[in-house]
């Protein structure tokens, strides 16, 4: 399917699509936050530089974005114009990402994944799950979490 918007305005669009200080890792980072939890931000010396980095723990928790990192959720659809760019563009990420997690691994991090399907969840409340859960996968020794909605 031919795109339904010309070049110029789909570049305008993508620009405006933001790789920090989304409203997912706003959300995560204001939960964690109110809980105590102190971390740092975009690590680059780590593998993919992750979103929150919590080095008295030796974690890192990422705020996954369910379209962007092709999560298998209501929330992920396949867009019906330009099929090939978007296929290679998700399945390049997806792989990306199962490189950068196997690097953090080897280096000895913890990693736990929020996909944005678990914050977007009716009712409310179930956000304050979310944050709970990952304090208290922070405060374990286990080495993975993946929390989705």
């Amino acid at each position: 399917m031919v795109d339904i918007v010309s070049n110029e305005v789909r570049s305008r669009m993508m620009k405006g699509i933001r790789g920090k200080k989304t409203k997912l890792e706003l959300t995560l980072g204001s939960g964690l936050h109110n809980r105590g939890m102190r971390y740092r931000l975009h690590r680059k010396d780590l593998p993919g530089s992750p979103d929150f980095v919590f080095s008295k723990y030796r974690a890192v928790v990422l705020a996954e974005g369910c379209f962007w990192h092709g999560h298998d959720c209501h929330l992920f659809k396949w867009p019906s114009s330009r099929e090939e760019f978007w296929t290679k563009k998700i399945k390049g990420n997806v792989r990306r990402d199962e490189r950068n997690l196997q690097k953090l691994k080897e280096k000895g991090w913890r990693i736990c994944r929020v996909w944005e399907c678990s914050l977007k969840r009716k009712p409310k409340h179930h956000s304050d799950l979310v944050f709970d859960q990952c304090v208290n996968w922070l405060r374990s020794d286990r080495p993975w979490l993946e929390i989705a909605g």
